[in-house]
């Protein structure tokens, strides 16, 4: 199965390579009038900062109650807690691809979303009360997966579970994740707020290092390695060969992997189209760039051929488990299938989409993909 996903690859890139750029524009010398800044600001006031806003008043509100629960840990806390977490969760899904700033000088991906967590080493840290959690060798013992485990994972029942945070050791763990959670997505939004976000926009230029050049190297890799790869196709087994049913997102919790990958996958997608976070209004996106480049491949836009396929690998996730530890383990072809959709759009993105911005990739593409 790694071999056909290896060849159907080779050919997908082989043959975007091959058929080049069909637009108006040539590739080597885009039209450089368009105006950058303009694309900044729409991105840092309209997507970036208010999804931070977003994210850091859900992160506030779940360590506040994380903090009330172990002075009261009842089954209908537990609950209540349960679901801030997976608000909080849902909402980080529209910031993880902005490693910019802030976020990026701290390694904030790192420290908050790295799973399958460690649970072995969690139960170590919490019987012994040493840990530090500014050790990246502890990145997979804290942020949300940690959280998934000591909420869901520690016990059979929720009245066991409960019944856990009536220990000092177990409490003084959980509280201490989410302060950190809170500590360090409150720094990334200060950061912004306080100088990031002027020097973000006035680096409009087009060199490797300008703020475009970079953000969008951010968000190839996110789709790429966190959304296609981390997902969906590392628990699906195209990279092993066989799958890998305990490497998915939210693997305690169980039934919320599929809106954890279709929330990411939406983000995505608005980004591209320069959805505005709180309003769906649209504004200057990498749509809008291809656009006024003219960029069209096979006869179409671009970017529509971009956002038909991001509504096709939704289409074909919806019919997914909640569960994809259950979707994997009945019936691996779906998480397959799924990740072939999301492989067509890094060829789109990835190739078609650089080629027209005269954009080169900054990272390493290490997977075997």
């Amino acid at each position: 199965m790694k071999n056909i996903h290896l060849l159907l690859t080779f050919f997908l890139v082989f043959g975007a390579i091959s058929c080049g750029n069909n637009g108006t524009t040539d590739p080597e010398e885009p039209d450089n009038n368009f105006d950058r800044k303009e694309l900044l600001v729409d991105v840092a006031d309209g997507i970036i900062m208010p999804a931070y806003e977003d994210y850091v008043g859900k992160i506030q509100t779940l360590n506040s109650f994380a903090n009330s629960f172990v002075v009261d840990p009842s089954i209908e806390n537990l609950d209540l807690l349960r679901g801030y977490w997976l608000d909080a969760y849902t909402s980080w899904q529209y910031v993880s691809m902005f490693d910019l700033g802030k976020a990026e000088e701290i390694s904030l991906r790192n420290f908050t979303n790295i799973y399958p967590t460690n649970a072995h080493e969690i139960e170590e840290n919490i019987s012994t009360g040493n840990y530090n959690f500014e050790l990246p060798s502890k990145n997979d013992e804290q942020g949300f997966p940690a959280l998934d485990y000591l909420l869901f994972g520690i016990e059979e029942s929720n009245e066991s579970i409960a019944l856990k945070y009536t220990e000092t050791s177990y409490s003084n763990y959980l509280t201490d994740l989410t302060q950190k959670l809170d500590d360090m997505s409150t720094s990334v939004l200060d950061d912004w707020k306080t100088g990031y976000r002027e020097s973000f926009i006035n680096n409009d230029g087009t060199s490797a290092t300008s703020s475009v050049n970079k953000l969008v190297n951010d968000y190839l890799f996110y789709y790429e390695k966190y959304l296609r790869a981390g997902k969906i196709g590392i628990p699906a087994g195209v990279f092993s060969g066989d799958p890998l049913s305990d490497k998915v997102e939210g693997l305690y919790a169980g039934n919320v992997s599929k809106i954890l990958f279709l929330t990411g996958l939406e983000a995505c997608k608005k980004f591209f189209n320069g959805t505005n976070y709180n309003t769906d209004a649209i504004g200057t996106g990498l749509k809008t760039y291809l656009d006024y480049l003219n960029t069209i491949k096979e006869g179409d836009d671009l970017s529509k051929l971009i956002n038909a396929q991001f509504d096709a690998t939704k289409e074909k996730a919806n019919d997914l488990n909640d569960n994809f530890t259950s979707q994997i383990q009945t019936d691996n072809m779906q998480m397959l299938a799924t990740y072939d959709d999301l492989q067509k759009n890094v060829i789109l993105l990835k190739v078609d989409m650089l080629q027209a911005l005269n954009i080169k990739v900054d990272f390493v593409d290490a997977d075997g993909d």
